[in-house]
């Protein structure tokens, strides 16, 4: 993942953009067969450590996803965790710090 972070006077603007294939269940592969559903379901955020945000995202969500939200209240030195889980158990969290 890739996340960046500009702060304006107590508000963190992250964004972040996950790496991710995020097959719909509905294309078909070269030999014909339906390709397997595997996407990211749940994306959370939390700022040191208390969850600010969540998220439940289906077959519609497109390969390597992007995703913007604000964070009130954070301060230089605050770290912020993204956390995503796929349908496959697969799951990764990264974590940035604001400056």
């Amino acid at each position: 993942m890739r996340i960046r972070l500009q702060s304006l006077a107590g508000v963190t603007t992250v964004k972040v953009l996950m790496s991710h294939e995020m097959e719909s269940g509905q294309r078909k592969g070269d030999d014909g067969r339906t390709i397997p559903i595997w996407n990211i379901q749940d994306v959370s955020a939390s700022l040191n450590g208390r969850v600010v945000m969540t998220a439940e995202w289906g077959g519609g969500v497109s390969k390597n996803p992007f995703m913007q939200f604000s964070v009130k209240g954070t301060k230089p030195g605050d770290k912020i965790a993204i956390t995503w889980k796929d349908n496959r158990g697969d799951s990764r969290t990264d974590e940035a710090f604001v400056t």
